[in-house]
């Protein structure tokens, strides 16, 4: 068993969204077991109105969630991740850096709320239901047994394995 929580980060563009409902999301029903982080290629600088509106409603916290670059997480001060997640098709076919530690990486494909046009009830509905896929994401994630997480990470941080490991996709 590990004797660390698994570090997580979350990724999309602008890091206003999407990656924020999953960070909270997974640091409250992570119990500790996850330390989860986002970030964005391209960060807008700050949260949307309707991603604080949800977090609020759903009782999750948002006092420090702030809308910031992957660049924060390259740095020799920078958590190692175990696992990193992009929740956006934008962030998924950019470059990535190389991110130390060789974590596993997945794809998660959901449709920005923010980039939703139309009446303001379709503009919520819209980060609703992106708040609901990660939701059921994330519990999927960590239901599973910490044995096979240990097992993955001890599998993409062989000597020698250059390649990120997949998963969640």
């Amino acid at each position: 068993m590990k004797s660390r929580p698994y570090n997580v980060l979350f990724l999309c563009t602008g890091n206003s969204a999407r990656s924020i409902f999953a960070e909270s999301i997974l640091n409250h029903l992570g119990e500790g077991r996850f330390i989860a982080y986002s970030a964005g290629s391209h960060p807008t600088g700050a949260i949307h109105p309707y991603t604080y509106e949800i977090l609020e409603k759903t009782q999750l916290k948002t006092l420090t969630l702030r809308s910031k670059s992957w660049d924060e997480f390259q740095g020799p001060n920078a958590p190692k991740m175990d696992f990193i997640f992009t929740v956006c098709a934008s962030a998924a076919g950019e470059s990535c850096p190389v991110w130390p530690g060789n974590p596993i990486t997945g794809h998660w494909n959901i449709d920005d709320p923010a980039s939703v046009t139309g009446s303001e009830e379709q503009k919520h509905q819209a980060f609703h239901q992106a708040y609901r896929q990660l939701y059921r994401r994330i519990s999927q994630f960590i239901s599973l047994p910490a044995s096979k997480l240990d097992s993955l990470s001890l599998e993409s941080g062989q000597p020698g394995n250059n390649s990120s490991r997949k998963a969640g996709q």
